[in-house]
């Protein structure tokens, strides 16, 4: 079961989508076409563009980004966690 569970988490969910009209596909070619991808990026991108994905992502990158004086202050923290106490190891 395990193995099923991680596979089932990992794998990427597979849509059908039918009735789709003649004009929504050619509208959704000819974008994939400006904009140099293929259809099914271009799809995805409008999807997610729909649901919010790309919103809650901006929102996330607020709190997930650092700066380099972050990433330094960060270091400067941990330097005395990475030093080795010889004595303890032997």
């Amino acid at each position: 079961m395990p193995t099923l569970m991680c596979y089932t988490a990992c794998m990427s969910r597979q849509l059908t989508i039918r009735g789709v009209s003649e004009e929504v596909g050619q509208r959704l070619e000819g974008l994939s076409r400006a904009r140099g991808q293929s259809l099914n990026a271009t799809v995805l991108q409008i999807l997610e563009s729909a649901v919010g994905v790309d919103e809650r992502r901006r929102r996330l990158e607020r709190y997930a980004t650092w700066t380099q004086e972050d990433l330094e202050e960060f270091n400067e923290a941990l330097a005395a966690q990475r030093s080795i106490d010889d004595p303890l190891w032997r």
